[in-house]
């Protein structure tokens, strides 16, 4: 009997298999061999929604979904983003600018932190950033960050962002002033001038100071002059900025470059907190350095700083009829430090000039100076067959070496003798400040077509600063230092990427060992 054409009509229906469902295409035939009806299945797909879907499509779908489209560095900007946080260095902004130009200076700042290039380029590393993802639409055109920077150089924006940082951040501690010289190869900026170049550059220049909080490890205000404008008076000038920014209790450390009579009685006049070394060239600083070397060893002037032993002695420097209180230091592990440096440089210095022949066309003397030059004291010195015979000045060098190892402080404050060194030494902070700035943000040589744009550059480069000088606190604090520079963090962060699917989804790659180590003692994640 064969099988009606009704009942070879396929038949579609649902097999569990293993706690799964799956459609199947049942079709019935007749086997004339064994004269049987048997069925043919055809595998439709797996039951998913009450519709068949074929497994290998589905894997097909997913696997075109999770296909990586693109992949944005995100590491480095997980500390940089929570010290903004931290310090509301946005909030700042936000009263100040658009929220759009609080992003834009806000990345340009990173940049200069995480991979400092030229601004025409930053659009171009923004997009591969994880921070395209949160604002896609930055203006970061080389035209439209000149306008932002002009708008800001000629705008009130630094000054009342500066006020807002100190006073938030409560600063009314140790602060610590210093300059340097800024130096352009624009010739169409006025406040550009030469002068003395702390860098030995033959370029125009304008002064660039700084006051840096040491409770908080940032700098908090900075300011700009030609280069003409000589030290007193922009340490004047920083004295009425500090009031004018409601900062009035606070104890000012100065390097001894700032030590002149102008500068201690505007101090003493405006009844300002302060820390200078005197210099010990200066006559009225050696008579009361010789004062107190007569019994500057003696047993109750022995101290113990940071497990060594040192001499402190109390000392007082009038100045204008004023009595300024001090200490005057004698660091025994410093002096023999001195002393190996210095005659290692005087005795290689000898040789260099006793070695070398005297250029037949030029003046002896010039050429001794320029060869020994501040060294030039300590030798006594006669031309013999075109080569200088050196001889060592004793009195000279017994003069320097007595004055090794010890220093005078003015401290006019409450500071005790420890409290007075540690801030001073704590000078470093500023230099290293500097350095930043020069090397690793990358502000040197100025390239800015006119004075509103340069201003509005350091405004940039200013937040830089702060971003870089307060992860290196950090990482200071939690102990990464020991194993890492700031420039090796911030490289091994750069592994973590964001990456944006197919289907829109972000997901951010593996985490090894060494970065998950990082977070965790920043206190961060990805």
């Amino acid at each position: 009997m064969r099988l009606s054409n009704k009942h070879t009509k396929p038949l579609v229906r649902i097999k569990r298999i293993k706690g799964k469902e799956y459609w199947y295409e049942d079709t019935p035939y007749y086997d004339p061999e064994t004269k049987q009806i048997r069925h043919k299945s055809r595998y439709l797909g797996k039951n998913i929604d009450g519709k068949p879907v074929k497994v290998r499509t589905e894997t097909l779908s997913t696997s075109i979904a999770s296909v990586p489209t693109n992949a944005y560095s995100h590491g480095p900007f997980l500390p940089l983003l929570a010290i903004i946080e931290d310090l509301h260095l946005d909030d700042y902004l936000s009263p100040l600018t658009s929220e759009l130009e609080t992003n834009v200076i806000l990345a340009l700042s990173m940049n200069r932190v995480v991979r400092p290039m030229a601004m025409h380029l930053v659009a171009s590393w923004y997009e591969d950033t994880s921070l395209f993802l949160t604002n896609p639409d930055l203006p970061l055109s080389s035209q439209r960050i000149s306008e932002l920077l002009f708008e800001i150089g000629e705008s009130g924006v630094p000054d009342a962002f500066m006020t807002s940082l100190l006073r938030s951040i409560g600063t009314d501690s140790t602060l610590i002033y210093d300059i340097t010289s800024l130096s352009s190869y624009s010739q169409l900026i006025p406040l550009l001038e030469h002068g003395y170049n702390r860098d030995g550059l033959d370029l125009p220049q304008i002064n660039f100071s700084l006051i840096f909080d040491t409770e908080h490890a940032i700098p908090v205000m900075y300011d700009i002059y030609p280069a003409s404008i000589v030290d007193v008076v922009t340490l004047k000038n920083t004295v009425h900025r500090l009031s004018a920014h409601g900062i009035h209790n606070y104890t000012l450390v100065l390097d001894r470059g700032f030590f002149s009579q102008g500068n201690l009685e505007e101090l003493l006049q405006e009844e300002i907190s302060f820390v200078i070394p005197a210099p010990l060239t200066l006559k009225q600083v050696k008579e009361v350095l010789t004062e107190a070397q007569r019994d500057l060893e003696s047993p109750q002037y022995l101290q113990m700083y940071q497990q060594d032993p040192i001499f402190v002695k109390p000392v007082t420097l009038t100045i204008q009829d004023i009595p300024v209180s001090g200490f005057c230091y004698y660091d025994l592990k410093r002096e023999q430090t001195e002393r190996n440096l210095f005659y290692i440089r005087l005795h290689d210095l000898k040789a260099k000039l006793e070695s070398s022949r005297i250029p037949g066309w030029r003046r002896p003397e010039e050429v001794f100076k320029e060869r020994a030059g501040k060294m030039a004291n300590y030798f006594s010195w006669q031309v013999v067959e075109n080569r200088f015979q050196v001889e060592i000045r004793k009195n000279a060098v017994s003069q320097r070496v007595n004055r090794m190892g010890k220093q005078i402080i003015l401290a006019h404050s409450s500071l005790d003798w420890q409290e007075c060194l540690t801030v001073y030494r704590e000078r470093d902070a500023v230099e290293k400040a500097f350095r930043t700035l020069k090397q690793d943000i990358q502000v040197m040589p100025l390239n800015a077509k006119n004075e509103s744009s340069m201003k509005g550059f350091l405004f940039v480069t200013f937040i830089s600063l702060i971003l870089r000088m307060r992860l290196l606190k950090w990482m200071t604090e939690t102990g990464l230092m020991e194993d890492y520079t700031l420039e090796g963090m911030l490289l091994e962060l750069a592994k973590i990427k964001k990456i944006k699917l197919a289907n829109g989804e972000i997901m951010v790659t593996e985490i090894s060992r060494r970065q998950r180590m990082i977070l965790k003692k920043l206190g961060l994640c990805a």
